[in-house]
C-alpha cells in the first residue's frame, strides 16, 4: 500500500496548508510541516481551509529541516521546483516517498536543489508564468504519485462509485 508523504518547507499561507491538509486526509497521505510556519496551527483560517478533515490528518511538525532529516533517515525525497530538470510525470514515485514543496514566496532553498538535482521535479507551465499555487502543485504531484502506485487504498471506493453509475 502506498504510504505517501507531503512535506511543506516553511509554509507561509494558512489556506494553502489547510487545503493541502484536506487533500492529505482524503488520500491517506501524511503531512510534514517544517518550521518556521507563517501562521499558528490553531488559527481559524487553517481550520476553515482544512475544514473538519484536520482532525483526521496525520501531521507532524519539525523545528527545522535538519530535525526532519534526522527523524526520517533514508527517506526518498522529491523536490518540487520550477528549476527541476525532470517533469513530475517522468519521475517514478516509490510508495513511501516524500514530496517536498517550498515556501510560497521563495520555494525551496538553492542548496537543497543543488544537492539533489536528480530528484528535482517540475510542473510544466507557459514561459511567462512564475509558479502555480502551492496547494494546486501539491495535488497535481500527489495524484500522479498515487496513480503510479495504483490508487491501491482507494480502489474499492472507486469501484463502488463506478458500479452505482452503471446501475
Amino acid at each position: 500500500m502506498a504510504n505517501l508523504n507531503i512535506v511543506l518547507y516553511e509554509p507561509e499561507i494558512p489556506a494553502n496548508t489547510g487545503n493541502i491538509g484536506r487533500t492529505c486526509a482524503a488520500t491517506g497521505t501524511r503531512l510534514h510541516l517544517i518550521e518556521p510556519l507563517g501562521f499558528r496551527l490553531d488559527e481559524k483560517s487553517i481550520r476553515r481551509a482544512g475544514m473538519d478533515y484536520w482532525k483526521d490528518l496525520d501531521v507532524t511538525t519539525y523545528v527545522s529541516w535538519q530535525a526532519f532529516c534526522e527523524k526520517n533517515p533514508g527517506a526518498k525525497l522529491y523536490y518540487a521546483t520550477t528549476k527541476g530538470r525532470k517533469v513530475y510525470s517522468d519521475a517514478a514515485f516509490e510508495p513511501d516517498c516524500y514530496l517536498v514543496f517550498g515556501r510560497e514566496s521563495a520555494g525551496l532553498p538553492e542548496e537543497l536543489l543543488k544537492e539533489n538535482p536528480d530528484t528535482c521535479i517540475r510542473i510544466p507551465m507557459l514561459g511567462e508564468t512564475r509558479s502555480l499555487n502551492l496547494s494546486n502543485c501539491a495535488a497535481v504531484v500527489l495524484y500522479e504519485a498515487l496513480r503510479q502506485n495504483g490508487f491501491e487504498h482507494m480502489k474499492l471506493e472507486g469501484e463502488l462509485h463506478r458500479l452505482k453509475w452503471e446501475e
